[in-house]
């Protein structure tokens, strides 16, 4: 199986891109960055920790160590081929063996818009959370705005086959969740109630209502 064919037949019609969540329901946009000083965030101690804590504790509670996962990777490329190489890097830097790499998938979907067209490179590992440091690629997404290294500056998603859900985090100020159904999430929507984003709220209660 391909994540491809994990999308069509769990989450049918669905484009992977961001904003994830405007794009299916049931699903959950949690806040991970919260800022309570007077300070910014760029100058607050402890706002990256807090995010760093939310992405890595939703992530563990969706995630049960047996679970099948696909960790992707999507590569925008407008002709730049060069830029690939690069991009892959984050399989070698984040996993734990580097004997797992042969599981490399690549898909590839011409985009068009009206200005121009691309292609998007989908890299994806079949894998369990164990085989890759997960803790460490979640603080490098969530630091890409915020001028710390190491950061990652584009999209990766984390697919479970084994629960029918997908988890994406798009910056430090917050990830989306979307499941098979509501059933899938409504544990966690119970769980980490209070992350919610509260812009989000009304209509997030309405799916679980």
């Amino acid at each position: 199986m391909t994540p491809t064919n994990f999308l069509e037949n769990n989450f049918p019609n669905l484009k992977l891109e961001s904003p994830l969540f405007y794009s299916w329901k049931p699903s959950i946009r949690f806040e991970l960055g919260v800022n309570e000083s007077s300070l910014s965030i760029h100058e607050n101690p402890v706002y990256l920790p807090g995010v760093y804590r939310r992405a890595i504790d939703l992530f563990e509670a969706l995630h049960a160590p047996e679970d099948e996962l696909y960790l992707v990777v999507d590569v925008y490329d407008f002709g730049e081929g060069s830029t690939l190489q690069r991009k892959l890097n984050v399989f070698a830097k984040y996993v734990k063996h580097q004997s797992i790499l042969y599981r490399l998938q690549h898909e590839t979907f011409l985009e068009e818009n009206e200005d121009e067209s691309y292609r998007i490179h989908r890299f994806s590992l079949r894998c369990h959370r164990s085989d890759f440091h997960y803790a460490a690629l979640l603080k490098a997404i969530c630091n890409q705005d915020m001028g710390k290294s190491p950061s990652i500056h584009y999209p990766i998603y984390f697919l479970n086959e084994t629960k029918g859900t997908i988890y994406y985090v798009y910056d430090d100020r917050g990830c989306d969740l979307l499941g098979v159904d509501t059933e899938t999430i409504r544990w966690i929507y119970n769980e980490f109630n209070e992350w919610i984003l509260d812009y989000d709220r009304v209509e997030i209660n309405k799916t679980f209502s």
